[in-house]
């Protein structure tokens, strides 16, 4: 009873930004994830998979059963890591740690969002109690962070190259020794990877990971130079469809994606292209292949550089405006949930206006926490045994993995690094060494 008194109260806790916002945070994308369910509506550009999971929890009620859900989960979570890590968890520490990552660090402004994005934490600390923690856990415990896992590396195409490369420092920490964990870890991955080949069948017609996954890479790889250096190179004569709009490349990866205007959504004769990053998908499949192999040290250059600059991005403020909102979210509330509900998103902050510039200022104090705690880390690490050891050196690589990934394939943003950073602060309290008695 107090276990779970406990882990409600670190979930209420990591989530008070939606308290303080009066409402859920939510992002231009979030709209989209809601009308997966709504409308209902297969996206070309997202998984279906976050949508049913946050119906699961609205059902055309309230989006405070979501958001609720997440810092439970997320709450229990690292109950299960301090149990695991220190051997066990009391009610007291666990408020003590769920209070630190909220009050200082960027945990809660993922938590209370409702995008995909705080399943990255998810799969890092479930992928680690997987494989190292697997002793300390029951047998049910471990199914359900086997489906939770599943569930966070479908939910975001980022996250499956993440649990993979997770997979392999599991390797580089011998977890080869226990062929058991290392299954277990490895499990919800192919899990994950049926979901998305069977919902991508379903709604597309084609069985594949991402079957239009080519023209967010093309999208990077014109920004960086790479793609775009070939495209003038090989036109006229390669026929491509971009060959028109060689003299506007590179543009920005965003606007190149999404803007009314841009190549992708606008042909030469200015007619509109509707759904054009689908339509595009096999040109820009054929391209990115192209300028992987004529070019792969310019692409390897550009993802490096953008890896260094996504380590550094990790403030909030990226999702706490309003943008887009009276197209992208506001139709998809109306459409699916009661006035009362409508009448709520309409009065928080985020809708008015007011939010960004009431919380951006932390910024500074979440860089000044993760700063300090590098050296603090670093020290626990090497002092630490065991468990300690192994939950540092995991999150630390998760850390760099999610910088190259993210970074490296899309593009530097805060909320890319804001959602995984916050993990080396925590593991500071977790991997700290304790004080042995006489």
């Amino acid at each position: 009873m107090k276990a779970g008194a406990a882990v409600l109260a670190g979930a209420l806790l990591l989530i008070w930004p939606a308290f303080f916002n009066g409402y859920p945070l939510l992002f231009s994308d979030s709209g989209g994830f809601l009308h997966q369910t709504l409308g209902p509506l297969m996206l070309w550009d997202k998984p279906y998979i976050y949508g049913p999971f946050l119906h699961a929890f609205h059902w055309r009620i309230s989006l405070w059963g979501p958001v609720i859900a997440q810092g439970v989960i997320l709450s229990h979570l690292l109950w299960l890591t301090q149990r695991v890590t220190r051997g066990h968890a009391t009610p007291l520490w666990h408020l003590g740690l769920c209070a630190f990552a909220a009050l200082a660090t960027t945990a809660p402004f993922s938590a209370a969002l409702l995008m995909p994005d705080v399943f990255a934490p998810i799969v890092v600390l479930g992928l680690f109690l997987l494989g190292f923690g697997a002793a300390a856990l029951t047998r049910f415990e471990r199914a359900y962070l086997v489906a939770l896992v599943t569930l966070g590396i479908a939910a975001h195409l980022a996250h499956l190259p993440l649990a993979l490369g997770l997979c392999v420092i599991a390797l580089l920490l011998r977890l080869w020794r226990y062929p058991a964990r290392l299954l277990a870890m490895m499990l919800p991955v192919v899990l994950a990877v049926a979901a998305l080949f069977v919902t991508n069948a379903i709604g597309h017609g084609r069985f594949a990971l991402s079957p239009y996954g080519a023209s967010f890479m093309l999208a990077r790889l014109q920004e960086d130079g790479p793609a775009t250096a070939l495209i003038k190179a090989r036109c006229p004569d390669a026929g491509w469809y971009l060959c028109a709009f060689a003299d506007r490349l590179p543009m920005p990866a965003n606007d190149f994606l999404w803007a009314p205007d841009s190549p992708v959504n606008r042909d030469a004769a200015g007619q509109p292209r509707f759904l054009g990053g689908m339509m595009l998908a096999p040109e820009a499949g054929q391209i990115v292949a192209e300028t992987l192999r004529a070019d792969p040290f310019g692409v390897a250059r550009a993802m490096a550089g953008n890896a260094l600059a996504q380590l550094g991005s990790f403030g909030i403020g990226d999702t706490l405006d309003e943008a887009h909102f009276t197209v992208a979210i506001r139709p998809r509330i109306e459409q699916g949930f009661s006035a009362r509900e409508l009448a709520a998103f309409d009065q928080a902050r985020q809708a008015q206006g007011v939010l960004k510039d009431a919380l951006t200022p932390l910024n500074p104090f979440h860089l000044l926490v993760v700063l300090l705690a590098l050296p603090m880390l670093a020290w626990a690490v090497w002092r630490g045994q065991g468990l300690a050891l192994a939950l540092g050196l995991f999150l630390a690589a998760a850390v760099l993995g999610n910088a190259l990934i993210c970074g490296g394939l899309s593009a530097p943003h805060p909320r890319y690094g804001a959602r995984i950073m916050w993990l080396l602060p925590v593991a500071v309290l977790l991997c700290w060494p304790r004080r042995r008695k006489a």
